[in-house]
């Protein structure tokens, strides 16, 4: 399967880089650069390509405004964000993005894009077969977050519990843990409250993750978890680990 493709960013040397790693990989066929969102959205609507591989950072009409502006148009190339900055990976993915891929980018990096942007292209459906998109699910059902030189993806019925540590969050997944660039009240609003639960202004706990409540004697209550763990419930919260209980 030969991939059409076309590049977007404002640098020069990127655009090298890339084409040159494009070059590498045989299911790549490379048909357009551009070096500005504008640029690129002409381009895009003359070639028709199967992959756009797009930068975020760009001056006036950055990699996002691109990706969206792809869509009211009704064009549907499947789209690889590369860029140096991990900090928009939950925009990218909102918009649909098969991959984000974190500057530089080595060579079995984009080999593993590209089998995700195969995967994407065999089920989709034809132009003329297409059904009107079906609205996004009210609450987050996966996150990316930055693990090494790539971003992974997080189920979100996954995460036994969040932690927050000044700007970032902390996604426990089992023996695992992942930092996530949010603050925990927009985190908060993503999520299901029907399976997860606030219990402290750093804590947010998957609800069948809890184990059991217990309190000190003193009015100070805790949540025992599943690993062993114990949270302190927060005074401000204590009215929602009371609803858990039916109380």
């Amino acid at each position: 399967m030969s991939i059409r493709t076309m590049i977007v960013d404002d640098e020069p040397l990127a655009i090298e880089r890339l084409q040159m790693l494009c070059a590498r990989e045989p299911r790549i066929a490379l048909v357009g650069t551009a070096s500005d969102g504008e640029a690129a959205l002409r381009l895009i609507e003359g070639l028709k390509p199967d992959l756009v591989m797009l930068d975020i950072a760009m001056p006036l009409l950055d990699g996002i405004g691109v990706a969206r502006a792809v869509g009211r148009l009704g064009m549907r190339p499947a789209v690889i964000f590369v860029t140096a900055f991990e900090g928009f990976a939950v925009e990218a993915f909102d918009l649909a993005a098969v991959d984000y891929m974190l500057k530089p980018v080595a060579h079995d990096r984009l080999a593993r894009a590209i089998d995700r942007v195969e995967a994407a292209l065999r089920n989709r459906l034809p132009d003329s077969a297409a059904k009107p998109e079906a609205p996004s699910p009210e609450w987050a059902e996966e996150f990316w977050v930055p693990h090494r030189s790539e971003l992974i993806r997080i189920a979100a019925d996954q995460i036994d519990r969040i932690e927050a540590e000044r700007d970032y969050m902390r996604l426990h997944v089992g023996q695992h843990s992942y930092l996530l660039h949010q603050t925990i009240s927009s985190l908060e609003e993503r999520l299901d409250p029907q399976q997860f639960v606030r219990l402290h202004r750093s804590h947010i706990v998957r609800r069948d993750h809890i184990a059991r409540l217990r309190h000190d004697g003193s009015g100070v209550w805790f949540a025992a978890l599943g690993d062993g763990g114990e949270i302190r419930i927060g005074r401000t919260f204590l009215a929602n680990a009371r609803a858990m209980t039916g109380r």
